[in-house]
């Protein structure tokens, strides 16, 4: 695709860069690659990038946490693999820019909000939530999800959600259920980059999913031949590798208020690598 042209920066706003879900080596490389540039480019004051299937497909480690760090990431938010690799639980207990879904068990490592100190007068808070249709049981995203944001609120009217949920009507409803008390809400966790990118009613950006950064070649980062191999033989297990090919990095950018922490504008984002 032809290079994107970002839209400005408004006068007094506050910019978010969200980068969807960093797939397996792949998507490292992206990162590594086009994260800098496009955070200089879009003047960004905060970049927030999830980091769940960044090693070969599920979970994170260490060195993969430094690199995305490097890279540019102010903040690795998370969702269902998060903790899918045990050499992982020592950087997400110890480093509160590595974030798991808020209503995780309550006896997982790490955390799953913060605030972050962009300037000594601008913070946003990030909040990561996760949902429960078609994924694993976890507590009510809804209600501690808005006890979480009243809380957030008390420091900073800049509020960021990353909502890792399958079920489009979940997205919808905690957006309807939120707008208005945060700054943005951006799903992920389909690997899918959807169209739907808006400001609601009461002054809070939303898209249903931001995307994959990764290998675009397969099946939301698989590659094709494993991907097949689980739809034609259910019962028959077999490896899940990386893809190859069709580098591509998804995400979204929103501009806000920071006096209000309306969103302003919001705009998705693709970049290919390559």
């Amino acid at each position: 695709m032809s290079h994107q042209v970002l839209q400005s920066k408004p006068v007094g706003a506050s910019r978010l860069l969200f980068i969807g879900d960093v797939y397996g080596e792949p998507g490292q490389k992206a990162i590594t690659a086009l994260l800098p540039g496009l955070i200089r480019e879009s003047a960004s004051d905060l970049c927030v990038v999830n980091a769940e299937n960044s090693d070969g497909g599920k979970g994170l480690s260490p060195a993969i946490i430094r690199k995305l760090f490097d890279a540019g990431a102010d903040v690795l938010t998370g969702g269902n693999h998060t903790l899918y690799r045990d050499k992982a639980y020592t950087a997400i207990q110890e480093n509160p820019r590595v974030l798991r879904p808020l209503n995780f068990p309550p006896e997982s490592p790490g955390r799953g909000k913060l605030v972050f100190e962009c300037s000594p007068r601008l913070r946003w808070g990030i909040l990561n939530l996760i949902g429960r249709a078609m994924l694993n049981p976890s507590d009510d995203p809804f209600r501690l999800g808005r006890h979480a944001v009243v809380e957030l609120r008390e420091e900073t009217n800049l509020i960021f959600v990353d909502f890792h949920a399958e079920a489009t009507a979940e997205k919808i409803a905690l957006a309807r259920y939120l707008d208005g008390t945060v700054t943005a809400i951006i799903g992920t966790h389909t690997h899918v980059q959807t169209a739907d990118d808006q400001i609601l009613p009461g002054g809070t950006a939303y898209l249903t999913d931001a995307g994959m950064t990764g290998p675009h070649g397969g099946v939301i980062g698989m590659d094709t031949e494993s991907a097949l191999h689980r739809f034609l033989h259910p019962m028959g297990g077999g490896r899940s590798g990386v893809a190859e090919g069709e580098i591509r990095l998804h995400g979204v950018m929103v501009d806000a208020d920071p006096a209000t922490g309306r969103a302003l504008a919001i705009q998705r984002i693709r970049r290919d690598l390559g």
